[in-house]
């Protein structure tokens, strides 16, 4: 290998292009082989080596002059180099990781393999993240010679004798990302029209990874999560309508939860302003829904406590509650009309029956007036206050009355008490009554408004995230292309590569 290393390299220049002749293209195969896919959050890396051949017709020997031996390795410095370089990287790092040895054939076939880190740049589309997937690039172009100087083409399969369309995998070296799930990985040349062959960007290889997203880590950590702690906001209704501090008390605790799931999301997706993610998207949806449950639960509690003192009850709200009462009602049997409302059902078997005391008493008074008065007094007290005559002349209440005033005092007080009584029993029962109604109609609101937000949360979660289930990636690569640029069967291995 000495002696053979020496004949080769000596008068060797590694800054002169391997051509026969001046107008010669030096032909480099470029191969790409995946070994993990680190990250596509921030930096975007792919853990990559980068496969270059090519023929330097000076580097050739003759096996049988030197011991058989048909493979030397030499370093990295000592031969020319084609000097292709992931183009769109995103740190400005051109080297590899490693540089390492080149392995010189008998032939003069060259043959480098350094394993590398490239971060390159990637527009991330987070429209349907975490459901999303993408489309990243890796570009690979000479930063010294141009297409009249060197070819770039992709590697031959060894036992097909195909080119290489595709980011190469091997199974036993490839470690699987645990976000991440490649769909797509062609490769393809491509050429620059709008450039002319001497320019550098005339002519570059393409290398696709189309990746999907694994949503599990996200439905299982802030999706589902997030989906039940807004869903008890909805539950918020089956609270009384008087309660109203409660209710306001479970909004305002989900509304809080939801402000700190999106400062989660906020951490995870990339800082941009071009699109709104899906998750995003969710929860300003759930977070709008709980504000406006929160804003009907305040107009209700306003409703409910209202009284005749404060608010006045028109005809219309009257005749649209009336319906309410009979249909919250669960009684069966016949119900009594007061003020233009259903008395309330039997609950329990037993019937409960609003009678005013002001009622009661007239109806007490109307048979005091009809019976005789001799027959409710003593013979005594009728001759101690002379009601005798008195009460023979009695034609009607307003004369009773006088009488009743001449003679007993006390009993027109009583009388005048009872009606005191009775008339503020019977402004308490409107009072009550009012107010009932009130309270019926913020239930009958809670009611609708119930099921409207129910049927709003469960169709706008359901519509939103069957957005991201269609999002799925296309079963082509390329638009327009129907070629998938995947391996039929695994590529033979280039020689050297054990």
């Amino acid at each position: 290998e000495s002696k053979l290393i020496g004949d080769l390299f000596r008068g060797y220049n590694k800054n002169i292009r391997p051509a026969a002749h001046p107008t010669d293209k030096v032909e480099v195969q470029v191969k790409l082989i995946l070994t993990n896919l680190i990250s596509l959050v921030r930096d975007r890396p792919h853990l990559l080596q980068h496969n270059n051949q090519w023929n330097d017709i000076r580097l050739a020997w003759n096996t049988s002059e030197y011991f058989g031996i048909e493979v030397i390795r030499v370093p990295y410095n000592t031969v020319w180099l084609p000097d292709i370089v992931l183009e769109n990287n995103i740190d400005g790092k051109f080297d590899v990781a490693y540089y390492a040895n080149v392995l010189i054939y008998s032939s003069g076939y060259m043959y480098w393999l350094p394993p590398a880190i490239y971060r390159s740049t990637c527009a991330i589309e987070i429209t349907y993240f975490p459901f999303d997937y993408q489309n990243c690039t890796l570009v690979f172009r000479s930063q010294t010679y141009s297409a009249n100087e060197l070819e770039i083409i992709l590697a031959v399969d060894a036992e097909t004798n195909n080119p290489i369309e595709w980011v190469d995998i091997d199974p036993e070296a490839f470690t699987e990302n645990g976000e991440w799930a490649i769909k797509h990985r062609p490769a393809r040349k491509l050429i620059n029209s709008r450039y002319t062959p001497d320019d550098l960007e005339y002519q570059e290889i393409s290398f696709n990874l189309v990746i999907q997203r694994k949503p599990l880590f996200y439905i299982i950590n802030i999706i589902l999560p997030c989906s039940l702690i807004s869903s008890l906001v909805v539950l918020a209704y089956f609270l009384p309508a008087q309660a109203g501090g409660q209710k306001l008390t479970v909004s305002i605790s989900v509304l809080l939860a939801q402000t700190v799931f999106l400062f989660l999301i906020a951490q995870k997706v990339p800082e941009t302003s071009l699109n709104v993610p899906l998750i995003g998207k969710y929860l300003i949806f759930v977070m709008s829904v709980t504000t406006l449950i929160a804003t009907n639960q305040i107009v209700v509690l306003n409703i409910s406590l209202r009284s005749p003192n404060t608010h006045t009850m028109s005809h219309t709200i009257k005749h649209v509650c009336s319906p309410s009462n009979r249909t919250t009602s669960q009684s069966t049997q016949p119900r009594q009309r007061r003020s233009g409302f259903r008395t309330k059902a039997e609950v329990n078997g037993v019937r409960e029956r609003r009678r005013s005391s002001f009622g009661l008493m007239q109806r007490a008074e109307e048979y005091v007036l009809k019976q005789p008065r001799s027959e409710m007094m003593f013979d005594k007290q009728r001759k101690r206050h002379g009601l005798t005559r008195s009460f023979g002349k009695i034609r009607d209440t307003a004369s009773l009355y006088k009488s009743l005033a001449q003679a007993a005092p006390e009993i027109k007080e009583c009388v005048d008490a009872c009606n005191f009584i009775a008339e503020s029993t019977k402004q308490a029962n409107y009072i009550g009554s009012e107010m009932e109604s009130w309270v019926l109609i913020g239930k009958m609101i809670d009611k609708v408004c119930f099921w409207v937000a129910m049927a709003l949360f469960s169709i706008g979660t359901v519509a939103i995230f069957l957005t991201g289930h269609f999002n799925s990636v296309p079963e082509f690569p390329f638009p327009g292309e129907n070629k998938r640029f995947l391996p039929n069967v695994r590529s033979g291995s280039s020689p050297g590569s054990g």
